[in-house]
């Protein structure tokens, strides 16, 4: 975290304590700082002021939960989440409370979710204040919840998700109790939004071990009652000649796990690259998917406009996964074709794909590295170079206006790509020559 904004929220903090209030770092600051993890998270404040008094000593807040005590201090246009110690009571809708009374800081840290969050920090004393254990269960690599765990959950059911983010996170363990009532309540991941479920999936995905979660999300029952697609592919039996490893879902747990936090269009595209083999295998000479590429990116299409994902995102995942069994042809690509195909703006999330989904099934990375070596070969520059001829040349050169100049204008830039014409002057030669046969579409 830059030092900067640790002033900051310093100041925050010291702001509170000259008023004569607590004030302290709370949740996973808190739990990063003690595992020794590079703190990129927002540091969050929790303090036994009210919310009028937080907006009285700042000169920029704004209250995004000031029933629950949460509001936001701005300062140096950076903003800090500042929170009163509370206690709630009884559950509404699975995520608020009926009722927030506030309390202190021994109190508030009995109502969050796991013990590896509930800690406080001081940053003055630099002490760690712990209530619920939160030390010893990150010595010991658990994720418990804090109290029982069925009312946990109960409170909020992405805490479901949430404890098995942690654990992939970090590699730890879900605690006994812990994971029986997580498994318990599976069925009731179904009362949190689309949205919230998008993001926690998300961040699983473009973590630093996402088949450890997925492995998980699957064991839980999780899997099964948001993903159906995914887990519809347990038990989908593959060649064995090409994947050694097992079914499909296997095979998608193991390509996750060649993806180190990587981007979002390229985790999304690994979890639901073979979501469509199910519906296209059949059996002849062997097992085969045909044109599971195109049904995979067809449901994937389908699946994250269900989990109300971006359309960029979208849009990038039908492309990768689409495009995904094209690379068992590209040694045998034209100069032209290959350049087309290095061009794509989805291309380097393809490769990584490519690359992942070789090492979980046969283990064969030539194309890949093939293709990694073309593209140091070949000038970015020279991948979509402009066109040495436009439509202007073509009038000059006798043409009408019409069909025809779209398909002699392809013609010419497929040869501009294949490096057989380099200027204007050749491209208009080569049409004069051409021209009976570019005339009858026999070219």
């Amino acid at each position: 975290m830059k030092a900067s904004k640790k002033k900051i929220a310093i100041f925050i903090v010291r702001r509170l304590s000259e008023k004569g209030y607590q004030a302290l770092f709370a949740g996973g600051y808190v739990r990063n700082m003690i595992l020794g993890i590079e703190n990129n998270d927002d540091i969050d404040i929790a303090t036994n002021a009210k919310p009028s008094t937080i907006a009285s000593l700042f000169k920029k807040v704004v209250g995004v939960g000031e029933h629950f005590g949460v509001m936001l201090v701005i300062k140096n246009k950076v903003p800090f989440e500042v929170a009163t110690f509370r206690t709630d009571k009884g559950i509404s809708d699975g995520r608020h409370p009926l009722e927030v009374v506030f309390s202190d800081a021994e109190t508030d840290a009995q109502r969050r979710d796991f013990t590896i969050n509930g800690l406080f920090y001081d940053p003055f004393k630099k002490e760690v204040i712990d209530y619920v254990n939160g030390r010893e269960d990150l010595q010991k690599g658990i994720i418990r919840t804090i109290g029982n765990p069925q009312l946990r959950f109960k409170e909020d059911y992405l805490r479901l998700l949430r404890a098995i983010r942690f654990a992939a996170r970090f590699s730890f363990t879900i605690e006994s109790a812990t994971w029986k009532a997580l498994k318990r309540n599976a069925e009731n991941i179904t009362h949190v939004s689309q949205e919230r479920i998008f993001q926690e999936l998300n961040k699983m995905l473009t973590g630093p071990n996402p088949d450890k979660a997925f492995s998980l999300l699957e064991k839980s029952g999780l899997l099964r009652v948001i993903f159906p697609e995914v887990h519809a592919l347990k038990g989908v039996e593959q060649p064995r000649v090409f994947h050694p490893e097992g079914d499909v879902l296997k095979h998608t747990i193991k390509t996750l796990s060649y993806l180190r936090n990587p981007s979002q269009t390229l985790a999304w595209s690994a979890l639901l690259h073979d979501i469509g083999k199910p519906a296209t295998q059949s059996r002849t000479d062997r097992i085969r998917f045909n044109n599971h590429s195109r049904i995979s990116a067809i449901m994937a299409k389908k699946a994250l406009l269900r989990l109300k994902s971006s359309r960029a995102l979208i849009n990038g995942v039908y492309e990768c996964i689409d495009n995904h069994m094209s690379f068992i042809n590209v040694t045998r690509m034209r100069l032209s074709t290959l350049k087309k195909f290095l061009s794509r703006p989805t291309f380097n999330d393809e490769l990584k794909l490519h690359r992942a989904d070789c090492l979980a099934s046969h283990g064969n990375i030539e194309n890949y590295e093939f293709l990694t070596r073309k593209k140091k070969e070949i000038d970015t520059i020279d991948l979509r170079p402009k066109p040495l001829i436009r439509g202007k040349d073509l009038i000059e050169l006798g043409f009408e206006p019409g069909p025809l100049f779209g398909k002699v204008l392809n013609k010419i830039y497929e040869l501009q790509l294949d490096e057989k014409i380099k200027t204007n002057n050749e491209a208009r030669a080569w049409i004069t020559k051409n021209r009976s046969k570019l005339t009858k579409g026999s070219t």
